[in-house]
């Protein structure tokens, strides 16, 4: 075993290495309420939606379609497609807690989000072991915090009837393009090559299908040749 490797068990410091998505998530999640509030939604409406969606892109394209009055299987279609890329990232975590139950697996996976995938994957690329325990100490940490904020968010936005004045419409857009730096920049500095060539491929493919097909379809294609690219590169 080597010896670099350092174990990272303990819920507590699963909390801890929340700590700075914490800050992102009261950002994105004030926003988030006062968007569903202009959505005309109660507080006590989008409590709910954050605590039984719980994803940030697919309450934000809620809203916009509950605005248009768009029809309940158009939202539902939609919402499941911005989220099936959550598919892709349990799959890709699994194998690292498949020493624990299926239970731990389920609630693992339940609450894995963009941002907590974003810290497993630094957290294991940093040589550390990471258990079951500090994963939901890290998901359940997020979870909470999201839910407040989006609330907090409802109860400011009664003071703000138009959250696109601020810009508030721009945080998602915002949140994903810090993902995308916090993600990249270390595979980057270890393996350029292969890096460059994965991200090449995917922008390409994500620019040659939204010619032909839907956005959301193009994104969930273009990451699975990305994923594909990626195998095929280790293999070789």
């Amino acid at each position: 075993m080597d010896n670099r490797i350092v174990k990272t068990a303990n819920f507590s410091e699963g909390v801890r290495a929340c700590l700075p998505t914490v800050m992102g998530y009261l950002g994105i999640g004030i926003a988030m309420g006062i968007v569903g509030k202009s959505a005309h939604l109660a507080i006590w409406q989008v409590f709910l939606m954050s605590t039984l969606i719980y994803a940030g892109s697919a309450q934000f394209i809620l809203c916009g379609l509950l605005l248009l009055h768009a029809p309940i299987i158009s939202i539902v279609f939609t919402v499941f497609l911005v989220n099936l890329r959550h598919l892709l990232m349990s799959l890709s975590v699994a194998h690292y807690f498949k020493e624990d139950s299926l239970v731990n697996g389920i609630a693992i996976g339940t609450l894995l989000t963009d941002e907590s995938y974003g810290v497993l994957m630094t957290t294991l690329a940093q040589d550390h072991k990471v258990t079951s325990n500090w994963m939901h100490g890290l998901n359940i940490t997020a979870y909470l915090v999201w839910i407040l904020s989006t609330v907090i968010g409802a109860l400011v936005g009664n003071f703000i009837p138009d959250p696109t004045v601020l810009g508030f419409d721009f945080a998602l857009t915002a949140m994903f393009l810090g993902l995308f730096l916090f993600q990249v920049q270390l595979p980057l500095k270890i393996q350029r090559h292969k890096t460059v060539k994965i991200l090449g491929i995917t922008t390409i493919s994500l620019f040659l299908l939204m010619r032909f097909i839907s956005a959301e379809l193009s994104v969930i294609l273009a990451t699975l040749l990305g994923c594909l690219t990626g195998v095929l590169i280790d293999d070789e």
